[in-house]
């Protein structure tokens, strides 16, 4: 894992162990400190601006199967189109940007996306829906 990764990371874990059992009444930056965006913004750029809006317009849903509680998430994009791309904020994206920019140029920690998925879980601001852990396996078998 690089440097900045493990600095990523430590500051996701910060966030949420800062907003835990916190509800928020307010905009949600009320709850993220200046230093911790700076260092967001630093870390990820214009990824992290773009993931803002998605997060803003609530374009992040957690899809949870039950009984497992097993989950993805599903990002709005932010182009014409409004696609859907569903995530896993650690790991893996299915839009374009993710296999260009991560994969094969390893230019980026991770997308607008992932970003956007790992921001509203934090700030738990996503909205959940819940379904079957089998509708959740059907949606899991198209990527």
């Amino acid at each position: 894992m690089s440097a900045s990764s493990l600095v990523a990371e430590s500051l996701w874990k910060t966030i949420e162990s800062t907003l835990t059992g916190l509800i928020l009444f307010y905009w949600w930056l009320v709850a993220v400190t200046e230093d911790q965006l700076s260092i967001l913004h630093f870390l990820f750029g214009k990824n992290f601006e773009r993931a803002t809006r998605i997060v803003d317009q609530r374009g992040v849903k957690r899809i949870s199967g039950e009984p497992s509680g097993r989950s993805i998430f599903q990002v709005v994009a932010e182009s014409q189109r409004k696609e859907e791309y569903f995530c896993f904020p650690e790991q893996y994206c299915a839009c374009y940007s993710f296999f260009y920019d991560i994969v094969n140029r390893g230019e980026q920690l991770c997308c607008k996306h992932q970003l956007a998925a790992r921001l509203a879980a934090a700030l738990g601001t996503c909205v959940n829906v819940r379904v079957s852990d089998e509708q959740l396996a059907l949606l899991l078998v198209k990527l």
